[in-house]
């Protein structure tokens, strides 16, 4: 399905479906997220919000600001430090300063969440994945990864137009 017809390339009618799809993959993957996060007793969180908390509890290792954002991908990194102050004034991360460094950390209120929120996605998400399913689940990230890269190179090019 092409839902950008006027932006079809004969090159790659393929894109556009690639790029529709990934827009109402995104939308759906943000939703739950966010749905997933208040079932599992965090409401109110926007899916950044989510995303940095799981980053920042990821690895058990503290995380600066623009560490978050390179990982992530974020380019603004007022909506990361917005999340990030969102979620210490929630308790669900602490801060600690290390010289002139800033770092983040998941408070025990923040880890607790976390694990409620891969409990809720046990429930809900795992059981409709079929495991037939899981090399193609791999060889999928392995092309969003790649186009990722197309996409930001893509980026960088038209910002210098």
């Amino acid at each position: 399905m092409v839902s950008s017809s006027h932006l079809v390339s004969p090159r790659s009618v393929e894109a556009s479906e690639f790029e529709f799809g990934m827009i109402v993959a995104w939308n759906a993957f943000s939703r739950w997220m966010v749905r997933c996060m208040a079932a599992a007793g965090v409401p109110d969180l926007t899916v950044t919000d989510v995303l940095v908390l799981h980053h920042v509890n990821h690895r058990a290792r503290n995380k600066k600001l623009a560490d978050i954002c390179f990982v992530l991908n974020y380019e603004d990194t007022h909506v990361v430090a917005y999340a990030l102050k969102k979620l210490v004034a929630a308790g669900l991360l602490r801060t600690e300063r290390q010289g002139k460094e800033v770092f983040y950390l998941p408070t025990e209120a923040g880890e607790a969440a976390v694990k409620s929120y891969r409990a809720v996605r046990e429930a809900c998400l795992m059981d409709n994945i079929d495991p037939q399913l899981n090399p193609n689940l791999g060889e999928l990230a392995r092309l969003l990864r790649v186009m990722s890269g197309v996409y930001d190179q893509a980026a960088r090019a038209a910002a210098s137009l």
